[in-house]
């Protein structure tokens, strides 16, 4: 197994309607990966799509993803694409719920959001993700 050191958490920076081979699609043929971008992706309805096996490296943060796992959820901007923490209450239960289990198996892994990472200019994952694991565990 990779020596993981963080679990990162993302968002699709697309509407909440968005489909998953959508944006495997995009990845693939817009940007040109073989690997996703995401180990792991979150539906609205809170349902979890592992996308790619945690011993894999997936294209999350660039030059952190050989020690890191990817979560993202699908939505994070508005209807004019400005970035918004618009997460179902099902995304958020269940994004708590991976948290939990991968830091069971990594517990010495950091778990930090996209725009966290030095070089990172972006909103992703359109929350603050050290407020929301201090505030009431999860914030859910």
């Amino acid at each position: 197994m990779r020596d993981i050191r963080y679990i990162v958490l993302h968002c699709t920076a697309t509407s909440q309607k968005t489909t998953i081979l959508s944006i495997q699609r995009y990845w693939r043929n817009f940007l040109g990966w073989r690997n996703p971008g995401y180990h792991f992706i979150i539906k609205p309805s809170g349902e979890i799509v592992q996308l790619h096996p945690l011993e894999k490296v997936a294209n999350g943060v660039r030059g952190y993803n050989a020690n890191s796992i990817h979560i993202s959820y699908i939505g994070g901007v508005d209807r004019y694409q400005k970035p918004v923490d618009n997460r179902t209450m099902h995304q958020r239960i269940a994004m708590a719920m991976i948290i939990d289990d991968l830091k069971k198996r990594f517990p010495k892994a950091k778990v930090l959001g996209h725009r966290d990472f030095p070089g990172v200019n972006k909103a992703c994952p359109s929350f603050d993700v050290k407020k929301w694991l201090e505030n009431n565990k999860y914030n859910v």
